[in-house]
């Protein structure tokens, strides 16, 4: 199941592509959310292609480790079956719902971009960064552990004083982002799509800020990596108690 992590950052590449190529309205929002989803995907892709080149798929990744567990506890007993389909609800999950905020900016005919798209687009520039800062900031952290022989260290520096997870809080907003950039286009469809299409096209934009808040914290995000770093680093409990989970906040 660890391919996965291979294929679907590619896949929003790929709906980046599709897009340029078939839109309608190639005007500069296309092109902005055409990028902003290849963007992501290049992040992720390339990331996933490094780790995949030095073995780190040889074996499951720890989140999908977890859930086997879930299956087991679960009573399925056919664990080939359910890894096909859980590739395949990942997928569908990647080719609809997300796929959403992008294909509604992308058949806008309307040229002029909104106020509340550009805030969407400064949201989604911040959230890019932030995600950056933090990947970036623990692994200067677990090179610098590596370097004082220190191992199963809690990573607490920077960002993650604030949140346990700040890239997966980071990612969600970068979603979110997506949404309040697609709202406007969403909104000018109702003038030209019959309105029962119109409220399932605005649901199903909620729903991409739902599905990616309940994956990044509980089905392959916070929970699982946090129920393995929780047996390898013993002041892991403690950080726990005192560092939100997912939201960013003082120190309790």
């Amino acid at each position: 199941m660890s391919y996965v992590d291979l294929a679907w950052p590619w896949g929003l590449v790929l709906l980046g592509l599709f897009t340029l190529i078939s839109s309608p309205a190639h005007g500069l929002r296309v092109w902005l959310a055409s990028g902003m989803y290849i963007l992501m995907g290049l992040r992720m892709g390339l990331g996933a292609v490094k780790m995949w080149q030095m073995g780190g798929l040889n074996t499951e990744l720890p989140r999908y480790q977890y859930q086997r567990r879930r299956w087991r506890r679960a009573g399925k007993h056919n664990i080939s079956l359910a890894i096909q389909v859980e590739i395949l609800l990942q997928a569908v999950a990647t080719a609809s719902f997300l796929a959403i905020p992008l294909y509604v900016m992308a058949v806008n005919p309307k040229q002029s971009i909104s106020v509340m798209a550009w805030i969407g687009l400064s949201l989604w520039v911040v959230a890019l960064v932030m995600e950056t800062v933090a990947d970036v900031q623990k692994l200067k952290f677990l090179h610098e552990m590596r370097q004082a022989e220190q191992r199963n260290q809690v990573c607490d520096v920077g960002l993650w004083a604030y949140s346990r997870h700040p890239n997966y809080f980071a990612e969600w907003m970068a979603w979110n982002a997506l949404v309040i950039m697609a709202l406007p286009s969403w909104f000018h469809l109702l003038s030209s799509q019959p309105v029962v299409l119109w409220l399932t096209l605005g649901v199903s934009l909620m729903m991409v800020s739902y599905i990616m808040f309940s994956t990044l914290v509980f089905y392959t995000g916070a929970v699982p990596a946090e129920f393995y770093s929780a047996q390898k680093r013993p002041a892991y409990l403690a950080y726990q108690k005192t560092t939100n989970r997912f939201f960013p906040g003082p120190k309790k």
